[in-house]
């Protein structure tokens, strides 16, 4: 049912004041904040439109300064807990400097890219985005991808069905290779799918809190829980369903069997104290991927790496991407 517009009785006073609370949600107000970052480092948005009936949201990079020393492209995949705005608002910049063009959509079901479809597996997501890139305008032929936690899995599987599109590879605590059978085995803090969906999707204050000590190495002590609610209230409430079946997709009947290797170099980003997706599912990616990956252990950081330790993050991907003579080692490396 659509919502009810407001009575007709309703007063100039009654509806300034609702305007006025409107106004004062700092969660609106934040989302506008990285709207406007993405608006102020030169990102223009597109809908792309698919055969199927989705909806591709998709930020496009600025033009080349210099047309003789066009920028390298790089797709940015965000994760489950927000929409592409607020996961890479603070690497845009240094990733231009750096002479990168960053692609940035929203994921299906995130923030405005929808889809009548009823698959909700990461290989429709990627297959989705691969498409939106393929529709644009003097599309890029061959890109870089990184992809953060939920991003991980989709650009895991564009890395898979879309070889020659995908050159390199950043995951970024993306658990890929996690099985069913590790719930039960207790190697998460949520024992069973629904509960993970509860975290994922909170919509209790309790849950947010609970879901924001798991995510970060030293979460902020302090939050009002007025401030949650409208975090909820504007970030939490809309595709719950359908997101909801995107982690039932994701994790059901998963077994590391199944997943196909990738031939692309791969840099895995891994915090020391993730406790979402624990360290373990970045040393079995490494061992599955074998030579052709790097794994990076981050200190100090948990599953939030993008939140706790952006500087940093940027850099390693940054230097990745940008520097094409890098190579993969064997040995694990530990940045501080």
């Amino acid at each position: 049912m659509p919502p009810l517009s407001p009575p007709a009785s309703l007063t100039p006073a009654a509806g300034g004041r609702r305007r006025w609370k409107c106004r004062l949600s700092p969660t609106i107000a934040r989302d506008r904040c990285y709207t406007r970052s993405f608006r102020s480092a030169g990102l223009r948005p597109a809908a792309i439109p698919l055969p199927d009936g989705a909806v591709v949201h998709l930020w496009l990079p600025p033009p080349a300064a210099d047309p003789a020393k066009p920028l390298y492209p790089v797709l940015l995949l965000h994760g489950f807990g927000a929409q592409a705005t607020w996961q890479w608002a603070p690497f845009l910049g240094p990733l231009l400097a750096a002479g990168l063009a960053p692609y940035v959509p929203d994921l299906v079901f995130f923030g405005a890219s929808s889809s009548p479809a009823a698959d909700r597996s990461p290989v429709y997501q990627a297959a989705c985005v691969a498409a939106a890139m393929a529709a644009l305008p003097g599309a890029p032929q061959r890109y870089a991808v990184v992809g953060v936690s939920y991003g991980g899995f989709v650009a895991y599987h564009l890395a898979h069905a879309f070889p020659a599109a995908v050159e390199r590879l950043v995951l970024v605590a993306a658990g890929v290779c996690l099985e069913e059978a590790d719930l039960a085995a207790g190697l998460f803090a949520v024992e069973d799918i629904a509960e993970a969906a509860s975290l994922l999707l909170p919509q209790r204050p309790e849950d947010l809190r609970r879901l924001v000590g798991l995510t970060f190495c030293r979460p902020q002590r302090f939050m009002p829980s007025c401030f949650i609610r409208d975090y909820i209230r504007v970030m939490c409430t809309e595709n719950v369903k359908e997101k909801r079946e995107l982690l039932y997709a994701l994790i059901n009947g998963r077994k590391l069997s199944d997943l196909p290797k990738i031939n692309q170099q791969t840099l895995i980003i891994w915090g020391e104290q993730d406790r979402v997706f624990p360290l373990e599912l970045g040393l079995r990616l490494k061992r599955h991927l074998g030579d052709t990956s790097e794994l990076i252990i981050v200190k100090n950081a948990g599953h939030a790496i993008n939140r706790e330790k952006p500087a940093e993050l940027c850099r390693l991907i940054k230097h990745y991407i940008v520097d094409p003579s890098v190579k993969c080692r064997d040995d694990r490396k530990v940045h501080n």
